[in-house]
């Protein structure tokens, strides 16, 4: 069973608790190739009844007719989602998009401002997500300048950061995080394939064997076309055909399965083995 709950991430969740009531809004980053079990069970209680847009990112890796039934599933579960790719080359329109999808989930409490007189038309929005889901690159991308650090691990960004955006949208980003316990063995295997978890979290070659036998039978001849290799063969057999076949081998002929493992989860974080949805 794969659990991941740093230190870090008990400050992050008193953070978030603490900063909610400063914010209007939610914008709830979850990853494309698991739109479900990047959720945090959580946030239901955190956000109260505030406005909450859920952001697909990664989008360019998932596979389209998913993500598309995912977005069915949640706009007839009554959740407002988007599909967002950050690799987009007509960055202007995607910008566009994700600014009137976020206006039309704050529009309400303007509204209701303004009925106040209230004349403040600037919304608050604080970002959550789990970790490595791509909050900072978000940022980075709808700012047009780097402004949070980014990394292809999770744990980059530990402190709360307010960053304006526009002139009537500043964003609270937090750190990513995840929940205390993983209750679902699959759904804490599925974190942990799309780097969400850390490194220490899990066995390299038991995580890329889980992941092989699934891409064997659910997205059959993917690993041969990429590899070259018998699918037929079992997860551990299969994992020491792809470490060979690569050449991770020691003195002896022996194969080092767990250079082969980390390459093989690394090349399915990467796209390199397909566009892949694991949530069906």
């Amino acid at each position: 069973m794969i659990q991941w709950f740093p230190g870090h991430m008990t400050k992050a969740r008193k953070l978030i608790l603490e900063n909610m009531r400063l914010v209007d809004a939610v914008l709830e980053l979850v990853d494309a190739r698991i739109p479900i079990s990047s959720r945090n069970p959580l946030l239901e209680e955190w956000a109260g009844s505030k406005p909450r847009l859920l952001m697909m990112t990664k989008a360019d890796l998932a596979e389209p007719a998913m993500t598309n039934g995912w977005l069915r599933y949640y706009a007839a579960s009554g959740t407002a989602a988007i599909a967002v790719s950050f690799l987009d080359k007509n960055a202007k329109n995607e910008k566009k998009r994700i600014l009137e999808n976020i206006r039309a989930q704050t529009a309400p409490i303007l509204k209701k401002r303004g009925s106040r007189g209230i004349v403040n038309t600037s919304v608050r929005a604080m970002v959550i997500g789990i970790p490595n889901v791509g909050k900072s690159t978000w940022i980075n991308f709808f700012a047009g300048r780097e402004k949070t650090e980014t990394a292809d691990k999770p744990g980059v960004t530990r402190g709360k950061q307010w960053i304006r955006l526009e002139k009537d949208l500043e964003l609270l980003d937090m750190p990513g995080i995840l929940w205390p316990k993983i209750e679902d063995p699959e759904t804490g295997l599925k974190l942990a394939v799309t780097g969400a978890v850390g490194e220490g979290a899990y066995d390299a070659p038991e995580l890329a064997r889980w992941l092989l036998d699934w891409l064997r039978t659910r997205r059959p001849g993917r690993l041969e076309a990429r590899y070259g290799v018998d699918e037929d063969l079992a997860g551990p057999e299969l994992l020491e055909a792809i470490s060979r076949k690569r050449g991770f081998l020691r003195k002896g002929g022996l194969t080092e399965s767990e250079k082969g493992a980390v390459m093989i989860l690394d090349e399915f974080r990467g796209g390199k083995l397909g566009l892949i949805t694991l949530d069906e």
